[in-house]
């Protein structure tokens, strides 16, 4: 069996150890930094601190430029699905198309067979699975991965809590100060909020109306793409008591649909961009409709409709539905 092991290396103290501990288990390890955007001053810092890893290492550590398919296959999509007023998840597709895509096709080019990333999950080469420390499990966002790449990915993390991973860190000198630095933000080319890169490309502070399911207008709000279900601030209901939510969003006619907030409330839904590990006839198959929610026990029809079992609130089209059997990824996808 081949010991070569590409690693993802971001200059974070995930990667890092990961690159660290891959190497004490005696695989022979290069890294790969992987530019993804155009972020002034991003890169050059942190690919130094991917030298620095990689020259403590002894090993290798490669510059590749994926700017341009980043920009084609995960930020334009952003963009675009935003205009259409949906809720897009840019790091699911990201790790779909360039990290388990672009950078398994950079192992092939370098004649290596194993991929490895700081993420915080499990791999058998059949399935995802969540990770050991709940708080930082990423098992949600791999589950648009292509089947055939999970035989040759290795997530030494997948066992490891996030508070000694860099206590690990810490007691290296010449990392010690991996374990310090600031983490990275949950979506490496938004600095504050997704609105900035929103009007790099448009006017998204065109005035619209407040209207309710039937037509009626109640108010104003700031334009559009300010908002996503479930938001109850920013726009104006005339009259209104009690709290207003955004139920729906018309990009076509620049209006928001506001309701009280039974009228987030979801029973069943479509999916589409289907990936599925297994089939889902499952007993015991349950659905989260976003990373930081609690996974409902449901059921998937012939006709790619999801039941719940309960209700959830403020399901937004274009997020990603991840599928579960106890702590296993079996399936995903796209809310519509």
């Amino acid at each position: 069996m081949s010991r070569k092991v590409l690693v993802g290396m971001s200059g974070g103290v995930d990667s890092t150890v990961t690159a660290v501990l891959l190497q004490k288990e005696g695989y022979e390890v290069t890294g790969v930094y992987m530019k993804l955007h155009e972020k002034a001053g991003y890169h050059e810092e942190n690919y130094a601190k991917a030298q620095k890893v990689a020259k403590h290492l002894g090993i290798t550590v490669h510059f590749h430029d994926l700017s341009a398919d980043f920009k084609e296959e995960v930020y334009d999509y952003f963009v675009e699905t935003y205009k259409e007023g949906l809720t897009p998840n840019p790091c699911v597709i990201c790790n779909r198309t360039i990290k388990f895509g672009k950078m398994v096709e950079f192992a092939d080019s370098l004649g290596i067979e194993k991929v490895a990333t700081g993420h915080y999950l499990n791999c058998d080469g059949e399935f995802f699975y969540m990770a050991k420390d709940a708080s930082k499990d990423q098992s949600y966002f791999v589950a648009q991965v292509r089947k055939e790449v999970l035989p040759r990915l290795i997530f030494p993390l997948g066992s490891w809590l996030k508070e000694d991973v860099k206590m690990f860190a810490s007691e290296i000198p010449a990392l010690e100060d991996f374990a310090t630095q600031k983490e990275s933000s949950e979506i490496c080319f938004v600095e504050n909020d997704y609105t900035e890169i929103l009007e790099k490309h448009m006017d998204i502070d065109r005035e619209g109306e407040t209207v309710y399911a039937d037509g009626r207008v109640v108010g104003k709000h700031k334009g559009y793409m300010h908002y996503t279900i479930g938001k109850r601030r920013g726009f104006t209901v005339d009259g209104a008591h009690d709290p207003h939510f955004v139920v729906a969003i018309k990009p076509e006619s620049n209006q928001i649909v506001v309701g009280k907030r039974e009228e987030l409330e979801a029973n069943r839904f479509s999916i589409k961009n289907l990936n599925f590990f297994k089939s889902l006839d499952s007993d015991n198959l349950t659905v989260k409709v976003r990373y930081r929610t609690r996974a409902i026990p449901c059921k998937v029809t012939e006709n790619r409709e999801v039941e719940l079992s309960e209700p959830v609130f403020g399901l937004a089209y274009g997020q990603i539905a991840v599928f579960y059997e106890d702590d296993k990824v079996v399936g995903s996808g796209i809310i519509c």
